[in-house]
């Protein structure tokens, strides 16, 4: 895996696959910031915004363009249904250091949680973790959810897509070279996640098509597993089209995981 997207990292693809924004700002109310040392000098800044002590939390890998300080406002959807929300930022992205990359993306991914659970825990937060990850954020979550162990209790997947390969011939991209082995990689990845599982698209996703939606959903190996399609929706307005819908199915996924491992 450590190699394994370097024909990618290594081509002219990232400057077309990554749009990293410098935007940071400090964080308002309950709200703090994680620093992570991922690498040598380089720091990934994640914010957290709790709940509550005992809820759960959601490690959140966010869409590309995007920032933690960017959902300052949207984690109150997530608070007002009793979860705590943990978004972390890639290389390169807001305040963290470096320069993004998808090797960089997943490797980063474990210390992430790692680290954010052991610093929580000490400051008194018993909640258990699930991940999310939004469109580019799915690679993040995809791989952590296949190496999690008992660490992570579930996974959401919004707006995403099964394989970088897939978006790159969608987005007629050049190819670098042979990106087989990437494919059938991310294949056998989310077939390994057993998990419980949901997945939420857009009807009308236009940058990541719903057929990129269904087949991530039908690939995945848990046997407790939920596909949410949001009529009308885009990429970029999924949450906002039918807010209630969409927050209500993670607040109710959430709670149907942490209740079957409680033997609820």
């Amino acid at each position: 895996m450590n190699d394994l997207y370097s024909i990618i990292d290594n081509s002219i693809l990232p400057q077309f696959l990554f749009y990293p924004q410098r935007r940071h700002s400090k964080p308002d109310g309950d709200a703090f910031d994680l620093i992570v040392e991922v690498d040598q000098d380089v720091k990934i800044v994640c914010r957290a915004y709790p709940a509550a002590n005992d809820a759960p939390w959601l490690l959140y890998f966010h869409g590309n363009g995007e920032v933690v300080s960017d959902y300052d406002d949207i984690s109150q959807f997530y608070n007002s249904r009793g979860l705590n929300l943990f978004v972390a930022d890639y290389r390169g992205y807001g305040a963290s250091s470096g320069h993004p990359t998808f090797t960089a993306m997943v490797s980063d991914a474990g210390k992430i949680l790692n680290y954010a659970g052991k610093e929580l825990k000490a400051d008194g937060f018993s909640g258990s973790w699930l991940v999310m990850g939004r469109s580019m954020g799915s690679v993040s979550a995809l791989e952590l959810a296949s190496r999690s162990g008992d660490e992570l209790s579930g996974m959401i997947i919004e707006s995403g897509f099964i394989s970088v390969s897939k978006l790159i011939r969608h987005l007629g991209l050049p190819s670098p070279g042979n990106l087989k082995p990437i494919e059938d990689e991310s294949f056998k990845i989310a077939a390994s996640i057993n998990l419980p599982s949901l997945v939420i698209h857009g009807e009308h996703d236009r940058l990541v098509p719903l057929e990129q939606g269904r087949e991530l959903y039908e690939t995945i190996g848990s046997a407790q597993k939920e596909l949410l399609i949001i009529p009308h929706a885009e990429h970029n307005d999924i949450m906002f089209v039918d807010t209630d819908k969409y927050m209500d199915a993670i607040k109710n996924f959430c709670e149907s995981v942490l209740n079957h491992n409680r033997g609820g």
